[in-house]
């Protein structure tokens, strides 16, 4: 038997276990809170006993973030030029002497309760992008639970549509299967399985030659989306154990959206770009692309989870002992930017989506169970993705908190005798230096942001242009408040026990943008 043949492979969470696995999951479920929350617990007790000890403590923290900043800031600066360089690249000679055309693109698109715009602006780019789209499947993956209006949006989006590809399937994900949690996951994997039964097996496919592009329905190809892919897919020494991620740059509505979401949107594409540069510490994000055959091997996206887009990877490495990676393309899409009816409504749905990609950290105690459970995954790639995984959650959820929260508590908790000390003295001038300094790094925030604006709308006036490089001053509210705090609410729910559902995250858009 396999691993990927035992109840372990498809876990969700520690209930779906029993016995010692069901203890030993819990446990590692509550690891990474336990860490995070230590943390800062920790730091408060020391800055009230040991005041002197949390105030180096704290220098040295800053001074880690320091470096750290710079460490990333080239990582980004790295990636911008590798994507503006993908972007002009002439992919004609690269593909002139390769053979593909037994290669068929099959794209998932699932969505809910999105609107009509929504959906025709993301299949409208398929068909506009620099690939014979007679070569493309377009699986349009509705939900019952959604209604007779997503219905109706999948049935004129067929007839549109549908002559201009080489096949149209819409599916209907039924609701209320046992065993499944609503959302993304359990939606794609229902399409691919329509599409492997519908199209696939009746054309007689190979499922190694079909590569599947799993897109948020407000996903937007750039050009030369499906030459890029094509190209890495026949180039990578093994491409049934490769990944293919894009960079998501989310300026679909960008001019719409208020600044804290636009500072949040590009911040999470600065994160992809830098670990495009790192793909020893890649997974797979949001709109990624696969073989069928990795998929079908697998079972496709797990239906019993939250974050289906990363668990895919980790299935598919413990599927394959650890033999498995993604390839970075360093060639973008365009999504949306977080925005909802109204202002307020916009800030509680960014950090609803950024609760809901911080509960990533689900895929923690599911890599410790497989680097337990499975012996033939190298040592050394066990230990790579255990510290990896809880070095980044843990980051994400202290490290702001640590530097524009704590860092004053030694002074505000400690002694008198601490607080008329040259030490307390220096601790706000040291870490104020070092932290003006670790800002710095927002220029090249700001250069890189205006390199992926859309034109202008005519409804936005010119004084929006300088607005996007003034926002760049929110960062130390954006990455605490939609950074950290939902991050460390997503570990302590973990840590509780308090499982989270899928959240849809509203597609809303006030204008249309050429």
């Amino acid at each position: 038997m396999t691993y990927r043949d035992t109840p372990y492979f498809s876990v969700g969470r520690a209930t779906d276990l029993s016995g010692f696995d069901r203890i030993l999951y819990r446990l590692f479920e509550i690891l990474p809170g336990f860490l995070s929350l230590g943390t800062i617990v920790l730091t408060i007790v020391l800055s009230y006993y040991t005041p002197r000890f949390a105030a180096l403590f704290i220098i040295i923290f800053d001074l880690y973030w320091f470096f750290k900043t710079i460490y990333l800031s080239m990582h980004l600066r790295y990636n911008w030029k590798r994507m503006k360089y993908m972007l002009a690249r002439d992919w004609d000679p690269l593909l002139i002497n390769l053979r593909y055309a037994h290669l068929t693109h099959l794209v998932i698109l699932p969505f809910y309760n999105e609107t009509e715009e929504v959906v025709d602006k993301s299949i409208a780019s398929l068909l506009q992008a620099k690939w014979n789209s007679k070569n493309i499947i377009v699986v349009l993956a509705g939900e019952e639970k959604a209604g007779d209006g997503a219905q109706a949006i999948s049935l004129r989006m067929k007839e549109k549509y549908t002559s201009h590809f080489a096949h149209f399937l819409c599916t209907t994900h039924p609701k209320g299967v046992p065993g499944e949690m609503p959302g993304k996951g359990s939606n794609i994997a229902y399409a691919a399985e329509e599409a492997r039964l519908k199209i696939l097996d009746p054309m007689r496919m190979a499922y190694t030659d079909v590569i599947v592009s799993a897109f948020d329905i407000d996903t937007v190809v750039y050009p030369n989306y499906f030459k890029c892919l094509t190209w890495n897919f026949l180039t990578v020494p093994d491409p049934q154990k490769t990944s293919f991620q894009p960079v998501p740059i989310y300026n679909n509505n960008i001019w719409d959206a208020p600044a804290f979401s636009r500072v949040v949107a590009m911040s999470a594409t600065f994160w992809q770009m830098i670990q495009q540069e790192r793909p020893e510490r890649l997974a797979t994000f949001s709109s990624h692309a696969v073989s069928f055959e990795s998929l079908y091997r697998v079972g496709y996206w797990q239906k019993n989870m939250v974050s289906e887009d990363s668990r895919i990877f980790w299935n598919l490495f413990v599927a394959n002992n650890g033999d498995y990676r993604v390839v970075p393309l360093a060639y973008p899409v365009s999504m949306d930017a977080n925005l909802a009816d109204g202002f307020w409504a916009t800030m509680l749905s960014v950090y609803k989506q950024q609760r809901r990609w911080s509960w990533g950290v689900e895929n923690v105690p599911y890599i410790l169970l497989a680097c337990v459970k499975n012996k033939a995954i190298p040592l050394g790639k066990k230990i790579r993705a255990i510290l990896t995984q809880l070095e980044g959650f843990w980051s994400l959820a202290t490290n702001p908190i640590m530097i524009f929260l704590l860092g004053w508590l030694p002074i505000v908790l400690g002694d008198g005798f601490f607080r008329s000390s040259l030490l307390s003295y220096n601790l706000p001038i040291i870490t104020g230096y070092i932290m003006h300094f670790s800002m710095l790094g927002l220029v090249i925030s700001a250069l890189v942001s205006f390199s992926f604006l859309p034109p202008r709308p005519k409804t936005n006036k010119k004084r929006d242009t300088v607005y996007m490089a003034l926002q760049w001053v929110l960062i130390p509210i954006t990455i605490t408040v939609f950074g950290a705090i939902p991050a460390l609410e997503a570990q302590t729910r973990l840590f509780l026990g308090k499982y989270m559902g899928f959240w849809v995250t509203p597609k809303h858009r006030e204008t249309t943008n050429a």
